[in-house]
Formats: structure tokens, C-alpha cells, sequence
């Protein structure tokens, strides 16, 4: 069993830090980057290939948007059990893309899956039973999010849903200090250092904006789904259900 690379990538101290980019170091350490970062990341992808189950039509065109290194790709690929089904994911960042292949090459799933490296702004969304954004959303600029829902809502078919997690932002300060506070101290628990909370905080601002729940919700229901829910949340993570 390969043991992924520990992330330590902020482990130091860091003169002046940079934004924070998909690069090939953080594709590196990715699986333990992501699973010691985000509460319940493991539960959500379990989630998706029960979702997939359930959501895939025969025929039809599952989507893995912003897909990293594949990993609700591979939940949905083993979720799915519908006839004539494939899945295409899209990442922007080359190093991603080139580490998804590979752990793409080795699963053992039959369900056809087309890898595109691209800006998920500009992949027309079609003949779709399911879409996920796990984690992606976040990390476009916000008045871009609006004409991506929209995009994706016409390219779903009826019965067809939208699987967004994200970030959350909190409009009462007490609540957005409580979780704030709560997911340092889960990072702390994974055994990352207050220095690497500190630094890989400061690469990520202004690089991934958080929005409330209700930002979400509002933009779902503008973009034409019939209804949006959440279905996990742990902390400020939460991962949401929008239908056609």
C-alpha cells in the first residue's frame, strides 16, 4: 500500500507567501494535504459514489469539475451502475491533471472516463445526469459562479443534480469565529503546526473566497434549480444538493 507523501509544505517559516497554486509540490503531498485540511473530505467522497448510484441515467454524462486528483471522479466511476454512462473530468493545473492520469490508470473501473485538462468556465456541460464540484466552486471569482450554474443547469437532463462542496462563510462573527476557530483545531488534531495553519492561511487569502449557505442556496435557485439543500456540513465545510 502506497503511503502519499506528507504535506509539509508550509512546515517552515516563509519569508513573503505566495498565493496559492495547484503546482506539482502541492500535487505531491495532495491526498494528505486535503484529507488532514478538510473535516468529513473522506465521508463526502464516499457520498458521491452512493450519489452516483443514484443520480446516474443510462446514457448519460457524469461531471467531476475542478477535479484535482480525481477523487470523486473515482468515487463516481465505482458508483455508477447504469449502461452506456462516462465521466469527464476537467482540472486546470497540468501537474493535477498529469497525477490523475496515473491513479486513473491503475483503478480497475470499467466506466469509460475522459480526463481534459481545461478551464472549467469553457467545457460545455451536456446530455448530464450528475455534476460535481467538489471544492471548486471557491476558487473562481465570485461573479463568475453565477454563469457556471446556469451553464450546468441546461446541461442537465431532468431528474439530473448538482453535488456542490465548499467552504462556508458565516454572517454572525460569532459563528464565523466558532468555525474558524473549530477547524484550526481540527488541523491541529491531523498534527499541523500553528505556524503551517498560519502560512497556508495566508496563501489562501484572496485565492479561495468563501460564501454563506444562503449565497449558495440564492444562486441555485437564480440559476434555475427547482431546490437546494445541504446534506453534510462538518464545521465550515459543507457539501449541498441542488436538483433539476
Amino acid at each position: 500500500m502506497n503511503i502519499p507523501p506528507r504535506d509539509t509544505l508550509y512546515a517552515d517559516p516563509i519569508a513573503s507567501v505566495a498565493g496559492f497554486a495547484f503546482d506539482e509540490r502541492v500535487a505531491e503531498v495532495f491526498p494528505d494535504m486535503i484529507r488532514r485540511s478538510v473535516p468529513g473530505y473522506g465521508a463526502i467522497l464516499s457520498a458521491i459514489g452512493l450519489l452516483a448510484d443514484r443520480f446516474a441515467q443510462p446514457d448519460s454524462v457524469c461531471y467531476d469539475l475542478g477535479c484535482s486528483l480525481g477523487g470523486a471522479t473515482l468515487a463516481m466511476r465505482h458508483g455508477i451502475r447504469q449502461p452506456g454512462c462516462r465521466i469527464v473530468a476537467v482540472d486546470n493545473a497540468t501537474a493535477m491533471v498529469e497525477r490523475c492520469r496515473e491513479l486513473l490508470a491503475r483503478d480497475q473501473a470499467l466506466v469509460p472516463v475522459e480526463l481534459l485538462c481545461a478551464d472549467i468556465r469553457e467545457v460545455p456541460v451536456e446530455n448530464a445526469s450528475l455534476v460535481v464540484l467538489n471544492f471548486t466552486l471557491q476558487f473562481l471569482p465570485v461573479a463568475e459562479r453565477l454563469p457556471l450554474m446556469e451553464r450546468i443547469y441546461q446541461g442537465l437532463k431532468p431528474g439530473g443534480a448538482l453535488i456542490i462542496s465548499e467552504k462556508l462563510a458565516f454572517d454572525d462573527p460569532r459563528q464565523q469565529a466558532l468555525h474558524t476557530d473549530m477547524h484550526h483545531a481540527f488541523k491541529r488534531s491531523q498534527g499541523y503546526s500553528e505556524l503551517e495553519i498560519s502560512q497556508k492561511r495566508t496563501a489562501l487569502e484572496n485565492v479561495l473566497v468563501p460564501e454563506t449557505l444562503e449565497q449558495h442556496r440564492s444562486r441555485l435557485l437564480q440559476a434555475g434549480f427547482a431546490s437546494c439543500e445541504p446534506w453534510f456540513q462538518y464545521f465550515n465545510f459543507a457539501s449541498l444538493i441542488a436538483l433539476k
